[in-house]
């Protein structure tokens, strides 16, 4: 199992380039199943779960091809197993994204129950009452969603979904499926992340009729057939704020080619108030801090909620920057809950963090000490790294399977940077 061991204590200097957005990439690598036309995807980035969603539909029968350079083509024309068997999706939650297009196109489809972080509960119901809504008939079997069509309809129906919480994935199934249906469908309370917007522009390329995407009222009108397309995926924004975290964190100057600070407003604003130069620029976003962090950069409280506000995903990673920040801070987090996982490992590392339900609270301290750690999902791998590069001595990450689920090759990326950071593999992670 690789590990990545880093020595910390070097500023983070030059420029990194955001690869595209795994949250939107796969959503979009299912849309490919709308239609039997060809659709070419650009800047798709290099993951652990972008290859298990190619798997997932070539098993169905789609022939999918990738090149270096974040090119993927896709066509659907000769898909014969509507299915997504546990074995392919066990380590991926996104896979429910496949559920809508294969109903909305082919009338039926069986899709297992989705695996992914263990950070909390992410129900399928949301999306099982929203196609139901739209005239599905779904049961859960053996651990399956399986669904079908009525007996008689060709087609799903428009119609009014307003969901229970503001669910991404689900508004995205919604987005997918509607634009097969019969009729208008209104989503109410839908989710408004950029790559839901990525996702919609996509679709209105494929023929689709959308309007409101970007709000929490969508409004489609079905139409009978999608065409191919060619698409580029949004830059990641996540990845974009933790290599901002690290630059923070580090001390030094990075300029983050493609990220899109419009995307990232309330990182960037907690970026500025704790000291830090956050400048977006043409094609870009430039940060710059000085370190050490204990005696320029100040903790700042947060909470996480719905986009447009402080995204659960840059959670961990903003922690990792208040634990080396002078001051005291609260984190409270909103969407999942078990998202702290990763306070013990950083308290391993000398950080003083105090978690009370919801709540974080964390006092900066002056200087973190390298430690072995285990990362517990994707996000908090990415908190661990940032820890470690500031921590004196050595750090070894354990279990980063994790980070190659949502980042493109981080350790490569970092030390075009300036990290003493590698990856260690069979022997020498042992």
């Amino acid at each position: 199992m690789d590990k990545l061991l880093i020595r910390g204590g070097r500023e983070l200097r030059g420029e990194v380039l955001i690869s595209g957005a795994k949250n939107a990439a796969l959503p979009e690598l299912c849309a490919a199943l709308l239609t039997d036309q060809p659709v070419v995807l650009h800047n798709v980035p290099r993951l652990q779960d972008v290859s298990t969603m190619l798997k997932l539909v070539r098993n169905m029968g789609v022939t999918a091809e990738r090149d270096d350079n974040g090119t993927v083509r896709l066509n659907a024309a000769d898909l014969t197993n509507p299915e997504a068997p546990y074995e392919l999706v066990k380590t991926m939650r996104a896979s429910v994204l496949a559920l809508g297009p294969l109903l909305a196109r082919f009338g039926h489809a069986k899709v297992s129950l989705p695996g992914g972080c263990a950070i909390g509960s992410r129900p399928v119901d949301q999306h099982i009452k929203g196609l139901q809504a739209m005239g599905a008939e779904i049961v859960v079997d053996h651990g399956y969603m399986v669904a079908r069509l009525p007996a008689g309809r060709t087609r799903l129906k428009g119609a009014r979904i307003l969901t229970d919480m503001v669910t991404v994935t689900g508004t995205e199934n919604f987005l997918m499926a509607a634009a097969l249906a019969e009729g208008e469908t209104l989503l109410e309370n839908a989710a408004q992340e950029p790559e839901i917007v990525d996702l919609a522009e996509m679709l209105i390329r494929m023929g689709a009729k959308i309007e409101g995407h970007g709000t929490s009222h969508i409004r489609i009108q079905g139409v009978e057939k999608l065409h191919g397309c060619e698409h580029a995926v949004v830059a990641d924004r996540i990845e974009a704020g933790t290599f901002m975290c690290a630059v923070a964190a580090t001390g030094g100057e990075a300029f983050l080619r493609h990220a899109r600070g419009d995307h990232l407003d309330a990182v960037i604003d907690k970026l500025r108030d704790a000291g830090c130069t956050v400048k977006p620029e043409k094609d870009g976003v430039r940060i710059s801090s000085k370190g050490p962090a204990w005696e320029h950069l100040k903790a700042q409280s947060f909470s996480t909620t719905e986009y447009p506000g402080f995204p659960t995903d840059m959670q961990a990673q903003f922690m990792a920057l208040n634990v080396i920040a002078r001051g005291a801070s609260m984190v409270t987090e909103t969407i999942f809950e078990n998202r702290f996982m990763h306070v013990n490992e950083m308290v391993r590392l000398g950080a003083h963090i105090h978690v009370e339900g919801k709540v974080a609270m964390v006092e900066g301290v002056q200087q973190l000490s390298g430690a072995t750690v285990m990362a517990t999902d994707l996000r908090a791998s990415a908190s661990l790294v940032i820890a470690g590069l500031v921590a004196e001595g050595e750090t070894l990450v354990d279990r980063i399977y994790h980070l190659d689920r949502g980042y493109d090759r981080m350790e490569a990326k970092l030390r075009g940077l300036g990290a003493d950071i590698e990856r260690l593999t069979g022997a020498a992670a042992a």
